[in-house]
């Protein structure tokens, strides 16, 4: 599924505009930066509640289709600006990490 279709589907916030043509293959739920690139899959969207420019460096590493920052945390400006540059999906959802998984298995993810 592409990465626009499960925006649409789940009403995420974009918080900056990469490629959303991505193809979603998963979802990593993790905070913890070391197990994320250690066990995140390409194509993995990855949740996590935290929002600092560090989770742009990971996402990149794992080849991750996004980075979905839960609970509505508070995203960084710098993770923002870092995201755009490096063509990072970077999006946020009001829902809990566990929350959001139920509705990736609700629509095929």
């Amino acid at each position: 599924m592409q990465l626009k279709e499960v925006i649409q589907k789940m009403d995420l916030e974009i918080l900056n505009k990469a490629d959303f043509k991505a193809e979603v293959k998963g979802c990593y739920i993790g905070d913890l930066l070391s197990n994320v690139m250690a066990q995140a899959q390409a194509g993995d969207i990855w949740i996590t509640i935290q929002g600092h420019q560090n989770i742009i460096a990971v996402a990149l590493l794992a080849d991750a289709a996004a980075v979905i920052v839960a609970e509505s945390a508070e995203v960084d400006e710098k993770a923002i600006k870092r995201a755009a540059e490096k063509e990072v999906n970077l999006l946020r959802s009001k829902l809990s990490a566990y929350k959001l998984a139920q509705e990736f298995t609700k629509i095929g993810v």
